[in-house]
């Protein structure tokens, strides 16, 4: 399997060539030159998989030779093996609700099930290949805590994670700034999780500097992420249908970034029958109005009782309208640059058409996830985060879909504490995490300033 650029200025690379790059060197995100097509003997089988075998399953088509399979075997057992439940990602069901549970890790948020592997892929390529990584990310929340426990403590790694300040629940903050390896770099930005995001887009484009820091993406533009959580959606199908290739599920996906429903398109392009993917947005609704509209374009970021959903720039967005203009990187190239030069771009009557027939879309107000909050408490005791309860209010209409519950409700106490007037129980791995030390820079949001501190932070380390 080869790997290219959404916006076609990269020759094709390998899989391990595209993990270390994350971002392409000519700004475009990494793309597979095939989607793999899966025949319905093979998801009978799959069915049958625990998360770890099924886990190997999924990645090696993508994987090809990059990786032995015992190897990647091996990568996979040590990713999973912290996680609190047997299953990893378990199906349950509450409140006449099937939920598909993402926050078994470490960190108590579905960045885990990608970012657990992904820290163990990067380590094994650079003790495989030499040298040493610099991991640069923004997170709107749950990207960066799960990232530093990716690669917390681990050789020839360093991390440096940009939150925005005051726009993160605190004990995401707390989970990201009381980690004090020696490794790991946070840095509060003055600013919107999309100033940050486009922090670090702008130092992927400085090539000089990327390559002389050597820096690496854990964000979702590396494709790597979006890989390890397709492993899911199969997973979930096969918990519910038996193996019958006949059985179709819905989804309804709380997204900002469009990582996550993009690894369900991903899945359903490969083969797996689902019925219908629900785009599920609080009131930054970019993807709800361009699935309505077929007009895609930014407005004002509101903060809202979901933070790591405020976002108005899905960076993934990129790699749909890459196979939305039938592969075509000049169309996508065409189509950015009237964003620039806009602040909108737009897709023509046939290609909205297949965005509708792609996915369904609603954008949930903040009273909508208190109610569901307390909706759901009320009828069976199972308290949901205010993001799986935006994902819930999205599928109201369909009565079978799956929600993805993306974050243990601990970690949003206050907005649990307003639904329904006490807090949830935290997990081990949230308990005392408020009164732990903290670390963390505090700067501008500034390409320049971020740039400064990483060169004083590093000094001469730099290879």
């Amino acid at each position: 399997m080869r790997y290219l650029s959404t916006r076609g200025g990269v020759e094709p690379l390998s899989f391990a060539e595209a993990v270390m790059m994350g971002l392409g060197t000519d700004g475009g995100l990494l793309v597979p030159e095939v989607i793999p097509s899966l025949p319905a003997e093979t998801l009978r089988d799959w069915a049958q998989l625990d998360f770890q075998a099924l886990a190997v399953e999924v990645l090696t088509p993508f994987v090809g030779d990059a990786i032995p399979r015992a190897d990647l075997t091996d990568l996979v057992e040590r990713s999973y093996a912290g996680f609190t439940h047997p299953e990893v990602t378990p199906v349950t069901e509450h409140a006449e609700r099937r939920w598909l549970e993402l926050f078994h890790g470490p960190t108590a948020a579905f960045k885990d099930v990608a970012l657990q592997l992904l820290g163990n892929l990067f380590e094994y390529l650079i003790v495989r290949e030499g040298g040493a990584l610099r991991i640069l990310g923004a997170t709107s929340g749950d990207t960066g805590s799960a990232a530093i426990y990716g690669v917390r403590g681990k050789a020839g790694i360093d991390i440096f994670i940009l939150h925005p300040k005051g726009r993160v629940s605190p004990v995401q903050e707390r989970q990201m700034t009381t980690v004090l390896d020696a490794n790991v770099h946070n840095i509060a930005i003055e600013g919107t999780f999309d100033d940050a995001q486009r922090i670090v887009k702008a130092l992927f484009s400085d090539l000089p500097f990327k390559q002389e820091y050597r820096l690496g993406a854990v964000n979702s533009i590396n494709l790597a992420r979006i890989l390890a959580q397709t492993i899911y959606y199969f997973y979930a199908w096969g918990r519910l249908s038996g193996g019958d290739p006949e059985r179709r599920l819905s989804f309804a996906v709380p997204t900002g970034n469009f990582g996550d429903v993009f690894a369900g398109w991903l899945a359903k392009r490969m083969g797996l029958p689902v019925d219908r993917l629900i785009i599920a947005t609080n009131r930054n609704d970019i993807l709800t109005r361009f699935v309505a509209t077929g007009v895609y374009q930014a407005g004002e970021v509101y903060q809202t009782l979901s933070p790591a959903m405020d976002i108005q720039l899905a960076s993934n967005f990129e790699r749909y309208l890459y196979y939305l203009l039938d592969e075509d990187p000049a169309a996508v190239r065409t189509l950015l640059l009237e964003m620039a030069e806009t602040g909108a771009l737009k897709v023509d009557g046939e290609r909205h058409r297949r965005v509708r027939e792609d996915f369904d879309a609603r954008a949930v107000s903040d009273g909508e996830t208190l109610a569901e909050i307390r909706r759901v408490e009320q009828r069976s005791g199972y308290i949901l985060c205010p993001h799986t309860a935006v994902g819930a209010c999205a599928a109201a209409e369909v009565q079978d879909a799956v929600v993805l519950a993306t974050a243990h409700p601990a970690k949003f106490t206050e907005a649990v504490v307003e639904a329904i007037g006490r807090e949830p129980p935290p997990p081990p791995s949230l308990q005392g995490v408020l009164e732990r030390e903290t670390r963390c820079a505090e700067l501008p949001a500034d390409a320049d300033a971020v740039a400064s501190f990483i060169r004083h932070t590093l000094g001469a380390s730099a290879v």
